[in-house]
């Protein structure tokens, strides 16, 4: 099961591009200059053989023209068995666009980077018919970012390294120099970076924890039971009922937004116009498992 850390460690790249550019150099690769980044369909599957799909895949096209693709996996563990899915990977995405494919892996132990980097060679007894070297991330060379101002400089950088070394012995400091650093952040940065990292970290972990402690603010990430979304729900957000209100029914228009589910105009009107908070919390859990907008209202007759 994909789980909402491992979705954390791809999902950045779709989000903040710009994080290639470092990431590129830390690679000892030459970084593409004023490119333009396309986020592509994750789904390698071909009409008939099993689902596959890649974490993330990002179309880089520099502004001289040529240009490439870049596979990122997030790994949490060694697994044997991914040589092979990654050789798959690799070789449909570049039937498929008819563009050079590289392969990132993105790990937050040691030891599962040390195990990523392979190389993986497919074939028998002594014969490689196919050899896969993927480009790998991870505590050995994500730089330990613990100054707030060269934090500031890059916040992307920061915050994917403040990821990478969750697990450091200095994985506090990093995280306090990071929250220093977000003081001078735009709001909609701030929301994303912390609850992006709340994600990453896992509400349960020591380092989890101490983000929770640094940090509070809006929900990027809905039905993650992050610290913002359990105020949110709990009726903390302005303190008055029709505060609380406008802001539950927002929540569900969110959700259904993230989803991808459409909504029309009256029922729009219908949620934001609803001020029964016990009504509207039900609309909410509803929200996460509804197949249309309609269905929120299945039950009330």
């Amino acid at each position: 099961m994909v789980s909402s850390r491992h979705e954390a460690a791809h999902r950045i790249f779709q989000d903040r591009p710009e994080l290639l550019a470092p990431v590129f150099r830390i690679l000892d690769l030459p970084p593409p200059e004023k490119a333009a980044v396309e986020v592509l369909t994750p789904d390698v599957t071909e009409a008939r053989p099993l689902e596959r799909r890649v974490d993330s895949v990002l179309r880089v096209k520099p502004y001289d023209g040529g240009g490439f693709l870049l596979a990122i996996e997030a790994q949490g563990r060694c697994d044997p068995d991914k040589a092979v899915n990654w050789a798959y990977y690799v070789s449909y995405l570049a039937a498929k666009y008819k563009h050079p494919v590289l392969l990132l892996v993105v790990c937050q132990d040691k030891a599962t980077a040390d195990w990523a980097a392979g190389p993986f060679r497919l074939g028998m007894d002594d014969w490689t018919t196919l050899s896969v070297h993927p480009l790998v991330l991870g505590p050995g060379n994500v730089p330990v970012i613990l100054d707030p101002e060269e934090a500031a400089q890059d916040l992307t950088l920061a915050t994917f390294s403040a990821l990478t070394h969750g697990s450091h012995r200095d994985a506090p400091a990093i995280l306090k120099a990071l929250a220093r650093a977000m003081g001078t952040a735009d709001p909609d940065s701030v929301r994303y970076y912390t609850e992006l990292l709340e994600i990453g970290l896992g509400a349960k972990t020591p380092a989890g924890i101490t983000w929770r402690n640094e940090m509070s603010v809006g929900t990027y990430f809905p039905g993650r039971g992050t610290l913002i979304e359990e105020t949110f729900l709990k009726g903390k957000a302005e303190g008055k009922a029709e505060g609380e209100a406008h802001g539950r029914a927002q929540g569900v228009l969110r959700v259904l937004e993230k989803r991808g589910i459409p909504t029309l105009t009256e029922t729009r009107d219908r949620i934001t116009n609803c001020t029964d908070l016990d009504t509207l919390d039900h609309w909410l859990d509803r929200a996460f498992t509804v197949s249309t907008a309609d269905e929120l209202f299945a039950e009330d007759g």
